[in-house]
């Protein structure tokens, strides 16, 4: 291990363990966790294990435990491992928070994406990360630089090689957005429900950019995902669209940010969930408004339908403005099926499980038309209601 690579593991275990006295965990409870207990030993090789989505794509790159494998690259553009003295590794996502710091000192195997000026991608660039080793640990980065002026699509899939494997994931990812490009980014979280996952999301977006992100969530048993974007030119653009729908006794807990540096921007944050049986979520948004970004245009929302007594949400929106020239506005709801609606619907001959996918489809259809590649929308749409028991 590098010097600085060790003096960042010393700043993780010198950092305080989350626990709920702190305000920014207070409704995610990590006790019986301990992320020093696993390891990432074992794998031999990357596992492809299933996908959640149907693409064509102009380049493939595989993680796992036992390294990256890119098996398909477009010619022109950069797409290779990521290196660990890049000048732009942990210049969004640094060494504060004890998660974050954790991939900081450990992670071994990242992606390196640019796509350079002007250059357009027809079909997504496509990341799949795999977690296979029981009680292993896989930390994964991700660097994405676009150009000014360059327009494409990057997926990335988190998934484990078994249903109840029991793991420790650990993502970082940095999205730099240049003058004029746009970037659609999608993030599909689909790993195991023994698995505890931790991910930080920064993206940069300059001047006249715009940044369309996509946040779905099904899989892992508890941990905090965080997404933040730094809204850092004149008339840069971001909207961020999450989905997430858990069951059983999982536990999702989404920390958004919005944060407006520059006059004339705008972003849109919308979020909705469906929650199962004792599933819990956590929503917590913020838009904070620099004294420089007058005629700001930010907006939040978090929506959720309990589908059971016993499902709990929590939902924190939040504003800080410092300029006074703006339009901030933020919405969160929470409510369990219509009895009315599901009734209805029985009444005419669906069962209680045909009755509530209706209304799970109808409650995140606004949500799904946001999602603008139509694969990832299918998809998505597909995997919310299947969710639903048949009997």
């Amino acid at each position: 291990m590098s010097a600085a690579r060790a003096d960042v593991l010393e700043r993780y275990r010198a950092l305080p363990f989350p626990d709920t006295t702190q305000e920014s965990w207070r409704f995610t409870d990590l006790r019986g966790f301990d992320p020093d207990a696993f390891t990432g030993n074992g794998a031999t090789a990357v596992v492809r294990p299933g996908s959640l989505l149907d693409l064509e794509v102009a380049g493939v790159a595989s993680v796992g435990e036992a390294g990256i494998e890119i098996e398909r690259a477009p010619e022109g553009i950069v797409f290779e491992p990521l290196s660990d003295d890049h000048p732009r590794v942990r210049e969004l996502v640094g060494t504060d928070e004890k998660f974050a710091a954790h991939n900081a000192a450990l992670w071994r195997h990242g992606l390196l994406v640019r796509v350079p000026k002007g250059v357009v991608l027809e079909q997504p660039l496509y990341v799949r990360i795999a977690s296979s080793v029981p009680q292993g640990s896989l930390f994964f980065r991700l660097l994405v630089e676009a150009e000014p002026e360059s327009r494409f699509t990057l997926v990335e899939e988190y998934v484990s090689a078994s249903p109840d494997l029991p793991a420790y994931t650990n993502a970082a990812v940095e999205l730099f957005v240049g003058q004029a490009a746009k970037l659609e980014y999608v993030s599909i979280q689909n790993l195991s429900r023994e698995t505890w996952h931790f991910a930080s999301h920064h993206a940069r977006v300059e001047r006249d950019a715009e940044l369309d992100w996509v946040a779905g969530g099904f899989g892992s048993k508890k941990g905090k995902t965080r997404i933040q974007n730094d809204l850092a030119g004149p008339g840069a653009t971001s909207r961020v669209t999450g989905a997430y729908f858990a069951d059983g006794d999982q536990h999702l807990d989404y920390d958004t940010f919005q944060e407006h540096e520059a006059p004339s921007t705008e972003s849109d944050f919308a979020f909705k969930g469906a929650l199962r049986d004792s599933a819990t979520a956590v929503w917590r948004g913020m838009i904070r408004v620099e004294p420089d970004a007058q005629k700001t245009n930010a907006y939040q929302e978090n929506r959720n339908l309990l589908l059971s007594d016993k499902a709990h949400a929590d939902s924190i929106p939040g504003l800080e403005i410092l300029a006074n020239d703006v339009r901030c506005t933020h919405g969160a709801t929470l409510g369990q099926v219509d009895r009315e609606m599901l009734f209805y619907l029985m009444a005419r001959g669906l069962s209680r499980a045909e009755a509530e996918r209706l209304i799970v489809r109808g409650f995140f259809a606004d949500i799904l038309d946001r999602i603008e590649l139509e694969p990832v929308r299918r998809a998505l749409g597909e995997v919310l209601e299947a969710r639903i028991p048949s009997a």
